[in-house]
């Protein structure tokens, strides 16, 4: 364990039946928002110091196959962490887990975990589907155990909002896995976006078109009737947790598709858009989103059966933003494609119509234009134009260890939940605008409610499954 804890309060029920009300939560929320204020920079856990030479960070891998995978040996490179639990509904993950990890303590279900290794972990890190983040990471939370918790922060945006609040009150150090933040390209663009390189910006086009990365949400039809029982490797109810009990399907959902599903995943924009979204939000110091809207996919807006259970091929969000000085007017259009949507010929053009990247950001600004290519460039255009103008000389960072070094006291986070929570809740709230397409919602952030209409609020907050509230939920 780390030689220096912050004080830490455990809670031994980890399930509650007594929910609290949202609007509890929400003030709550706002008086201690008030005092920390959302885009200040992150402070470290008071009595959180560097700790003593030697000492390792004890971490639990929640979630060890496809990207948890990943997660989990990428943490095991840090000299100065060990892992010492792993958790997984799968036990052919577990298996392979734990040969990646030996002697780690095993276990199938995250709330045993928690109780088990409660006084024997200082972080844990999840990679599980996104309707069960914020069961998973609140708990840690309350126990005081620093989060890494991967993309999208949460399923719904008052999860999301629960999540923020939680962090700030336990003063836990999280950060969400937003790899490529701690790229040289993302780190670049925010850098020439907050040094004005493109003057005041106009307009802002983010694109999510890779080839092939939509194919799980084609053709998608209505739920699927029951399969076979689920193998005996996997936890069904486990893997369900707090969403609505559907049956096993094979090759449908575990774990491959579940992200197309409503109930389990938040659609192409919510896997992605925190990717794209991130340096765009940093560099041009985005507040809470002012209005909504979104145009769908026209065979799944005429098909209800796909509307209740599934998200759209493709779709384009668009968002209104409050300015501030790095914009042109009085307020930012952020436009988002993905799928079978496109940005205006015009805008692609800036750089290429033939070779437009899938994942992409362009901004707009009044001395010219600025696209940052996710995972590879920041390129100021038109590039005759900007073929002298220096670029930040940055050293290479890596997301995973930033975290794990902010946990034993040395640095601080770039995507923690103070910055990233009100980024994530403007993202969802798209996916609420997608479940109402061509319909304008406005949106007042402080009382976290759709204020011109009534029936789109339900969805920004779902019903959890009997026996699985956590955190009022």
């Amino acid at each position: 364990m780390l030689a220096v804890r912050m004080k830490t309060t455990f809670h031994p029920k980890l399930v509650s039946a007594q929910p609290t009300s949202l609007s509890l939560t929400r003030r709550r929320f706002l008086r201690t928002t008030a005092l920390a204020g959302l885009a200040a920079p992150f402070i470290l856990p008071s009595g959180l110091r560097a700790a003593a030479p030697g000492s390792k960070l004890n971490h639990a891998c929640i979630g060890v196959g496809g990207m948890g995978w990943n997660d989990l040996n990428t943490f095991l490179r840090h000299p100065r962490l060990q892992v010492v639990a792993v958790c997984d509904v799968d036990a052919n993950n577990l298996d392979k887990a734990a040969k990646a990890a030996p002697g780690a303590r095993i276990y199938s279900d995250w709330r045993e975990l928690l109780e088990k290794e409660g006084d024997k972990i200082d972080s844990v890190n999840l990679a599980v589907p996104d309707h069960t983040h914020f069961s998973i990471a609140h708990s840690a939370i309350q126990r005081g155990k620093h989060v890494y918790c991967q993309k999208p922060m949460c399923h719904d945006v008052a999860e999301v909002r629960a999540l923020t609040e939680a962090a700030i009150k336990q003063r836990v150090v999280t950060q969400l896995g937003t790899q490529l933040a701690a790229g040289i390209g993302d780190r670049t663009t925010v850098q020439l976006l907050q040094s004005g390189a493109i003057g005041k910006i106009k307009h802002a086009y983010l694109t999510a078109n890779r080839p092939g990365a939509v194919e799980n949400y084609r053709l998608l039809g209505p739920r699927p009737a029951p399969g076979p029982p689920p193998p005996a490797h996997l936890n069904w109810d486990l893997w369900l947790g707090s969403a609505p009990a559907r049956p096993y399907a094979p090759d449908i959902y575990h774990q491959t598709k579940w992200r197309a599903w409503q109930d389990f995943g938040t659609g192409w924009s919510g896997d992605i858009g925190c990717h794209i979204f991130d340096a765009v939000w940093k560099g041009l110091k985005l507040k809470p989103a002012l209005t909504v809207q979104a145009e769908v996919q026209e065979s799944w807006e005429k098909s209800p059966p796909r509307r209740g259970d599934t998200w759209p091929q493709g779709d384009h969000t668009t968002w209104t933003f409050p300015g501030n000085d790095s914009i042109a007017g009085k307020e930012l259009t952020l436009e988002w494609f993905d799928g079978d949507f496109l940005p205006p010929k015009e805008i692609r053009a800036l750089y290429s119509l033939e070779d437009y990247p899938g994942e992409a950001a362009m901004i707009v600004g009044t001395e010219g234009a600025l696209l940052n290519i996710l995972g590879r460039s920041a390129i100021l255009l038109p590039e005759k134009k900007f073929e002298n103008h220096p670029h930040p000389k940055l050293e290479p960072l890596d997301h995973y260890n930033q975290f794990v070094d902010a946990c034993l006291g040395l640095t601080k986070t770039a995507s923690h939940f103070t910055q990233a929570g009100p980024m994530t809740e403007a993202i969802l709230l798209g996916t609420v605008a997608v479940r109402n397409p061509g319909q304008k919602l406005e949106w007042n952030h402080r009382r976290m409610k759709l204020t011109n209409t009534k029936d789109p609020n339900r969805l920004l907050k779902r019903r959890y499954r009997a026996g699985w509230h956590v955190g009022g939920f």
